[in-house]
């Protein structure tokens, strides 16, 4: 593979290096956003299993959604912050003075802004996927251009001389597909991945505004 590519035109050269280091960036997200994935749902379980303990909501506050660390953390952090403020507003009305809309409202955009930030890079592997083999299908044309230049150079048509331009042009494809097919087949499992947490944050959210608006129920009551 060396030869292969010692023995290619500039451009031809020039193609496999961009398509090795997109095919590396590729191999960091993958492994940083798996890891992340794993990471995140790890806290999600232990922060949870505290959360449905039944302790007091003031102290998990004060341990984990005043500085959170992970996304449902800051979840909780955020609603349970507007619930606190609010509630210390002198003579508000918790159930009808449209905390309950405030609380709802930080948990979304909570909720997008944790989500955004766990989404980032991703979309460089749904461009490499598609775009890298046309990168190296590039690669192959200008390679095939540089062996029938040679030919005509030669005015030989001898496999000796055609094979070596065909093999470093067919090697950029080559490369091009290996940088694309690991990019699509993360892009999708991460994608889920992440779909599947966002729900997860979404649900518990919905959860914990019941919990909420069931407080404030029992306040004004």
């Amino acid at each position: 593979m060396w030869a292969l590519f010692m023995h290619a035109s500039i451009v031809v050269k020039l193609v496999m290096i961009g398509l090795v280091t997109c095919s590396v960036i590729v191999w960091a997200i993958i492994f940083d956003k798996f890891t992340t994935v794993r990471r995140v749902n790890r806290l999600a379980n232990d922060f949870e299993e505290r959360f449905w303990a039944g302790g007091s909501l003031e102290d998990l506050y004060e341990s984990d959604g005043a500085k959170p660390v992970h996304p449902m953390a800051a979840v909780f952090g955020a609603a349970m912050g507007e619930w606190r403020r609010s509630s210390r507003i002198s003579g508000i009305d918790l159930v009808h003075g449209g905390v309950q809309d405030r609380v709802n409202r930080a948990m979304a955009i909570t909720i997008t802004r944790e989500m955004d930030r766990l989404n980032r890079w991703i979309i460089f592997l749904a461009t490499i996927g598609p775009v890298a083999p046309f990168i190296g299908l590039f690669g192959t044309v200008w390679g095939i251009m540089h062996a029938f230049g040679s030919i005509a150079a030669m005015h030989n048509t001898n496999l000796s001389v055609v094979a070596p331009g065909i093999s470093e042009a067919l090697f950029a494809t080559a490369i091009g597909l290996v940088t694309a097919i690991p990019a699509v087949i993360a892009y999708n499992v991460i994608s889920n991945s992440m779909g599947v947490f966002e729900d997860r944050l979404d649900a518990f959210g919905t959860e914990f505004a019941a919990i909420l608006s069931r407080q404030s129920e029992e306040r004004g009551a």
